[in-house]
């Protein structure tokens, strides 16, 4: 699926996080809302996150440092393991099925280098091995449930789920419609054996 073109101003451009989260709070252009997701992703800030899930548009403020440092966590063993293939943080994905438009942009996506080679802001997610996601207070609900279904449809290996807030790691697999078949919890601390094509142990004790 095609990604909307962005615009290369919008009627935000230039807004404080003060001010454009008062917009999410309700005083949005009356708009479509896949119009309206182009309108926020121009308008946000920098190092602000603006996703589309499920027919409902999530904007985010920059990730607090721990959780880049799960994310970095992770990042880092992969390259350790697997020097192939490249690790895209702040990436989007075009999820067909998850809403009109599926975009999301993961914590982190692991592909093959290359897969992404393009200009396109949002990617077919084809080429992905596995997406991560690092859960925080305002955006958890969405990590432990609307995206699943988006990830599954996708057809999406493996989706690695750090789950701070509960102390465990949940490790998705086998993707089949709108769920995935497979599902372990491990917690916090204990090795995630992943599976191929990866085919590594993912070592959780510094997260």
């Amino acid at each position: 699926m095609a990604a909307m073109p962005l615009p290369e101003s919008g009627p935000g451009e230039g807004l404080d996080p003060v001010s454009l989260m008062s917009l999410v709070q309700g005083r949005v252009p009356d708009m479509p809302v896949e119009e309206a997701f182009v309108w926020f992703d121009a308008a946000s800030p920098e190092g602000w996150r603006v996703e589309f899930i499920e027919g409902e548009i999530h904007v985010t403020s920059p990730r607090s440092g721990e959780h880049e440092e799960v994310v970095s966590g992770i990042s880092g063993q992969v390259r350790d393991h697997r020097k192939d293939l490249g690790r895209y943080t702040s990436i989007g994905l075009c999820v067909p099925g998850a809403s009109s438009t599926g975009w999301v942009m993961p914590d982190l996506v692991i592909a093959p280098k290359g897969s992404f080679a393009n200009e396109d802001k949002y990617h077919d997610p084809a080429a992905v091995l596995l997406v991560a996601e690092v859960t925080s207070r305002s955006t958890g609900d969405n990590d432990r449930h609307k995206k699943i279904l988006g990830y599954a449809r996708a057809g999406i290996p493996v989706y690695l789920l750090i789950d701070r807030e509960a102390g465990n790691a949940v490790l998705y697999t086998e993707p089949v419609g709108e769920k995935y078949e497979h599902q372990e919890i491990f917690k916090l601390s204990k090795v995630v054996p992943l599976p191929e094509p990866l085919g590594f142990e993912l070592d959780t004790s510094e997260f």
